[in-house]
């Protein structure tokens, strides 16, 4: 069965990231999901955004990530909203992320969960660091500031 194209380019995305964190550095990783998850996935019945993920024994598991129930199974077949989600990432990599984890004020968030082009269910990590209030206002006012020369370069003036 093919795939619609608009499926492969279907992206959940957490924009508060970039205002809350400092983007250190991004990778990616599998997720292990259910049926029903990824059925709810697709329809676009996720959110993303107080979700983080934190390094375990057995590997890295994403928490907080809430998908939904797929509103056409049955109960028994259906999934838990909030079940932890373990994500696929090859033990070098862990180790990797380990070590930088464990620096002070470092964490690992989702940015972006999509579907790639096989149809694998893939999320975007960033390691991060979080941003001061003043830090957050700062940001606000370069943005506005943007804003307001690409409107003035649009009229022409």
């Amino acid at each position: 069965m093919a795939r619609n194209k608009s499926d492969q380019t279907r992206r959940l995305v957490n924009r508060r990231a970039s205002l809350e964190y400092h983007i250190l550095e991004k990778l990616e990783a599998g997720i292990s999901l259910k049926g029903t998850e990824v059925k709810s996935l697709r329809a676009g019945m996720a959110k993303l955004e107080e979700s983080y993920a934190r390094i375990d024994p057995q590997g890295v598991v994403l928490l907080n990530f809430q998908i939904e129930p797929y509103p056409f199974a049955t109960g028994t077949y259906n999934h838990a909203p909030k079940r932890p989600k373990r994500l696929l990432m090859r033990k070098r990599e862990i180790r990797k992320l380990t070590n930088k984890v464990t620096l002070k004020g470092q964490t690992l968030i989702p940015l972006s969960v999509y579907f790639n082009e096989k149809g694998l269910a893939k999320v975007e990590l960033a390691l991060a660091k979080g941003k001061s209030r003043a830090d957050k206002r700062q940001d606000l006012k370069a943005r506005d500031a943007k804003r307001e020369m690409d409107r003035a370069m649009r009229r022409g003036r």
